[in-house]
């Protein structure tokens, strides 16, 4: 078998056809280096705007969070405030009951021991105001003993 032989043509028609080939990629270069600028043209231009709307638009979703954040704080905090406030009514619920058993003990154990209370001790206190004043009285008087010595003649 045989080779086929390509068909010699006429060397200025490769040429030219390689020159409208090439002319043909380098129009078609042209035009998408045109079209990337005219794209990169318009990004810039619509850029402005769409970075204008995603400023606008975090603007208001930092506005809502914001509000948001705020509103739980506040019930977080009254939430804490009420429960303080429930804590220090049973703490002192609890410290008043603690107190008056601590005092009831207390008068049990000085009752135990025989220590006297504060009636009876303003008893005390009265009785002996009581015996001072008849000491003075009796101390006021005049004794036989004080009358001889003043009517003795004097020597």
């Amino acid at each position: 078998m045989t080779k086929p032989q390509p068909k010699r043509g006429n060397p200025q028609d490769a040429v030219n056809a390689a020159r409208a080939a090439s002319e043909n990629v380098m129009d078609s270069a042209h035009q998408i280096w045109l079209a990337g600028l005219g794209a990169f043209a318009k990004a810039h231009e619509e850029g402005g705007k769409w970075f204008e709307a995603l400023v606008k638009e975090g603007a208001a979703l930092d506005a809502k969070t914001r509000q948001h954040t705020e509103a739980s704080a506040r019930e977080l905090r009254g939430n804490v405030e009420s429960a303080v406030d429930n804590v220090r009514e049973r703490t002192l619920q609890t410290w008043d009951k603690l107190e008056k058993v601590f005092e009831s003990r207390v008068s049990r154990a000085i009752e135990h021991l025989g220590v006297p209370g504060q009636e009876e001790l303003q008893a005390l206190m009265r009785r002996v105001e009581e015996l001072s004043r008849e000491l003075r009285k009796l101390a006021d008087k005049p004794t036989p003993a004080k009358t001889e010595k003043t009517k003795r003649p004097a020597r």
